[in-house]
C-alpha cells in the first residue's frame, strides 16, 4: 500500500484533489483516479489534478519548466482541459510557491494557458481559442442532444475538450434527472465523447447551467461548459458584453477578448492529508 499526499479544492464546488508529481514519478492508473475521486471509499472529488513539470509530459512539446495541468475524470479517463480546475491548480501553485505572484502560464493538453488574479480574490484563466464548428464523419453537422423521450437541438462548441450546449426553459431545466446520462446523434460528431449543458437564457449576457461531464456524470460547476455556454449564446444573439454564468455551485464570468477568451471566478483549498491506496 502506498502513501499519496494530497490537497483537495474547489471552483464553484467543482471539486478536485491536488497531487504533487513534480518529477513524474507516479503511476496514476485510471483504477487509482477512481479510488480517490469515490464519493464514499475515497476522498470524493469531480476529478484528480495533477502537477507536475512539463518536461515529463511526453506529449508535451513546449516549454518543459512549464507547470503541467494533469487533469483526469473522477472514472480515471484523461481529459484535455478544465476551467475551473485550471483556476484551482494556479492557486496551488501559488500557496506552495511554485510560481512568483502576478501572471503567469500553465502548460495543459489544450494547450498554454495563461493564469491572472484579479480584483475580489478571484483567478481569471485564459481558455483559448473557441470553435463552434463541428461535423461528424459522415458530413452532418447538425446535432441533438437526447435525454430519455425528449431530444432538443445542440450547438457543438469546442473549448479545447468537446461541448454540446442546449438551451432550454428554466421548468425543463430544473426537472431534468442528471442520474440518467443524455445521449447525442449523430454519435459520430463527438466520437470520444461530450459534456452537454443544458442552459436558460434570462436575459442578454446573463445563463443558468446545468451540466452532465462526461467521465463524472452532473457536475456542480464546468468551466469550459460554463465558456461553450457563452459562447453559444454570444453565437446566437450577438451579445458582446461579459456574460454572467449561474451554475448550482455558483457563479463565473466570461469575458471575450480579440481571439481570447477568458474565464473568472473563486478558487478555494479546503483540505489536505494523505490518501492509502
Amino acid at each position: 500500500m502506498r502513501r499519496y499526499a494530497f490537497r483537495k479544492g474547489h471552483g464553484t464546488l467543482n471539486d478536485f484533489v491536488i497531487l504533487d508529481d513534480h518529477h513524474g514519478m507516479q503511476d496514476l492508473t485510471p483504477e487509482l483516479v477512481a479510488d480517490m475521486c469515490h464519493r464514499r471509499a475515497g476522498i470524493g472529488a469531480d476529478g484528480v489534478l495533477r502537477v507536475v513539470r512539463a518536461a515529463h509530459v511526453p506529449e508535451w512539446d513546449g516549454d518543459p519548466e512549464l507547470w503541467f495541468m494533469d487533469y483526469r475524470n473522477a472514472d480515471g479517463s484523461v481529459a484535455e482541459m478544465c476551467g475551473n480546475g485550471l483556476r484551482v491548480f494556479s492557486l496551488h501553485l501559488l500557496e506552495q510557491d511554485c510560481v512568483a505572484p502576478g501572471d503567469f502560464a500553465v502548460a495543459t493538453r489544450a494547450g498554454l494557458r495563461h493564469v491572472r488574479m484579479v480584483p475580489g480574490g478571484l483567478i481569471s484563466v485564459s481558455m483559448g481559442h473557441v470553435d463552434l464548428s463541428s461535423t461528424s464523419a459522415d458530413g452532418d453537422t447538425s446535432v441533438e442532444v437526447v435525454h430519455e423521450d425528449q431530444r432538443w437541438p445542440a450547438t457543438p462548441v469546442d473549448v479545447g475538450n468537446p461541448h454540446a450546449v442546449v438551451f432550454l426553459d428554466a421548468e425543463t431545466r430544473t426537472s431534468l434527472d442528471l442520474s440518467v446520462a443524455p445521449r447525442w446523434a449523430p454519435t459520430g460528431v463527438f466520437p470520444q465523447g461530450v459534456n452537454v449543458e443544458f442552459v436558460t437564457e434570462n436575459s442578454p449576457g446573463q445563463l443558468d447551467m446545468r451540466v452532465y461531464e462526461r467521465g463524472s456524470g452532473e457536475t456542480m460547476s464546468c468551466g469550459t461548459g460554463v465558456v461553450a455556454a457563452a459562447a453559444a449564446h454570444r453565437a446566437a444573439t450577438g451579445f458582446s458584453g461579459i456574460i454572467e454564468v449561474h451554475v448550482p455551485g455558483g457563479d463565473l464570468s466570461v469575458e471575450f477578448a480579440d481571439d481570447e477568451v477568458w474565464l473568472t471566478g473563486p478558487a478555494v483549498i479546503v483540505a489536505n492529508g494523505e490518501f492509502l491506496g
